[in-house]
């Protein structure tokens, strides 16, 4: 889904920073932000202007162990707060976010590079599910069946399963810790949350207003880390439930582990989306949609449009497309009118080039280039404009991979049945989308696609959060998703009761040896 929660260690040092006078970011453990003892810590670095931002600490297991035990004696009052007192927290919670938007937008833009707009919508799909825990009262409702035999009834409980944990990527620092731990605390768990080392700023922020709004000590805790502390989280009998978003490697891993260690895991893990263009869908509308869904968030998104399929006619457009994409405007995320903002770090900018020459090699047409872009006033920036691939084959690295940069994909088919064989054939199955003006077309397309989410002349179909994120096969390992009515199930246990209330006038129906209910 996105590239590693687990960033490489080239990044990291050994030790502290002497004289270092940028922030250090604290671990949060029973309610109290406490400085990390480790010697091993990591620059958070502006990806548009290399400042250094911050440093974040790798926590040392002690510390791990601490915020995990803090959740697992939270929870044994926090199980029994009453639904109502849960859910007027979040109520509380999502006023703040909402009172904090701009701030939160300024320190996202910063730590990961997207435009401010951008961050606002990343904050505020986070937001909706922030106000979808709200509902608590409404979701974590069981079932009753009345005298399902004489005089017994049978019932339903949902009731929470303990300490939670989430770890989380680069791409969406705001929306993605929120689509985790609402839900978990608000069903009555509580949590352990490792965010991206890579831009952890805004998240610890969200965690701070969180507790404002009244989330009780030991409830959510925080710990900053790569591998050790991934492992931590899968391997530590005190954790129930764990949810990963992040890279398809890093999730497999995740999954096996903590799968192996009795927990319920869900991992969101890499794409590559494919939209297909019908030849009588609106010209503009889809040329646009393509052109924003592909290299928006500089094609950071696990539901980007990272392969467009022109279908007949529609292959006559690719000169159109080409033109909108090159009026988008690439600069820092806090420049007016800014499209595209930089990709994250070096690292991920030096693999993006390195498959757009691979892209070349293997004999794609390079139709827009957007490497070394010029960018006023930010020339140490880690920036690509949009680059435009034709002539992709199956087999090419650059239809293979997650590219995770503003790079489309552009492949035709002669018909429909064609394009939707082309997707089922690819191993991922995140999101989907057709452009047509035919509802049978659509019909077809969505009846036959092997994709969890499609879209409808909608790009990026990404649902809100009365329903649940709904990827499929390589892109996705466990059976729920996260938020919506899915997650419920995810984060509770359900507890089946039946009952018989005797009065004197059934005292004497003797012994029953059946295994029925009389």
């Amino acid at each position: 889904m996105t590239h590693p929660a687990v960033s490489p260690a080239s990044s990291v040092s050994s030790a502290a920073h002497s004289g270092n006078t940028v922030p250090a970011i604290p671990l949060l453990i029973n309610g109290e932000f406490v400085q990390s003892r480790s010697t091993v810590w990591r620059d958070i670095i502006n990806p548009a202007t290399q400042e250094v931002l911050a440093r974040v600490p790798f926590a040392t297991p002690e510390e791990t162990d601490a915020a995990i035990n803090a959740a697992h004696k939270a929870f044994q009052h926090w199980r029994k707060t009453p639904i109502g007192a849960r859910a007027r927290i979040f109520l509380r919670y999502q006023q703040l976010i909402r009172d904090n938007m701009k701030q939160l937008a300024a320190m996202l833009t910063a730590e990961q590079g997207k435009t401010l707009a951008d961050a606002e919508g990343d904050i505020f799909r986070g937001l909706e599910v922030v106000e979808h825990a709200a509902n608590i009262g409404n979701l974590q409702m069981g079932e009753l069946a009345n005298n399902v035999a004489n005089g017994v009834d049978t019932y339903t409980l949902l009731q929470p399963i303990g300490v939670c944990a989430g770890i989380t990527p680069f791409n969406f620092p705001a929306m993605i810790p929120l689509w985790m731990f609402p839900m978990a605390i608000a069903c009555g768990n509580t949590f352990v949350l490792k965010p991206s080392e890579q831009d952890p700023m805004v998240t610890m922020r969200l965690v701070e207003l969180a507790l404002e709004a009244g989330v009780p000590a030991g409830v959510l805790n925080v710990v900053h880390g790569g591998e050790q502390v991934v492992n931590a989280l899968c391997d530590h009998a005190h954790i129930r439930a764990l949810s990963f978003v992040g890279s398809g490697r890093v999730g497999q891993h995740v999954y096996q582990r903590a799968s192996l260690n009795g927990k319920r895991v869900q991992c969101m893990m890499a794409a590559k989306n494919h939209a297909v263009v019908m030849p009588d869908a609106n010209r503009t509308q889809t040329i646009n949609s393509l052109v924003g869904a592909a290299f928006g968030a500089a094609g950071q998104r696990c539901m980007a449009v990272s392969v467009a399929v022109l279908v007949g006619a529609a292959r006559e457009w690719l000169p159109d497309l080409i033109d909108v994409a090159r009026t988008l405007k690439v600069s820092a995320g806090t420049e007016a009118g800014t499209d595209i903002g930089p990709v994250i770090s070096r690292t991920a900018a030096d693999r993006v080039a390195t498959l757009i020459e691979r892209g070349v090699q293997q004999g794609a047409r390079l139709e827009l280039d957007g490497r070394n872009p010029q960018v006023p006033g930010y020339e140490k920036g880690n920036f690509f404009g949009p680059t435009l691939f034709s002539g992709v084959r199956p087999g090419m690295d650059i239809y293979e991979q997650e590219i995770f940069g503003p790079v489309l994909c552009v492949m035709e088919a002669e018909n429909l049945a064609q394009a939707i064989a082309l997707i089922n054939a690819s191993p991922y199955g995140n999101g989907t989308a057709i452009f047509t003006q035919s509802g049978a077309a659509a019909r077809q397309f969505q009846e036959e696609i092997d994709v969890g989410q499609v879209g409808i002349n909608v790009p990026i179909p990404v649902p809100v959060p009365l329903f649940s994120f709904t990827g499929s096969r390589g892109s996705k390992l466990g059976d729920l998703g996260p938020y919506g009515k899915q997650v419920i199930s995810f984060y509770t246990q359900t507890k089946t009761v039946t009952q018989r209330w005797f009065d004197d006038s059934q005292a004497g129906a003797g012994v029953n040896t059946t295994i029925a209910l009389k």
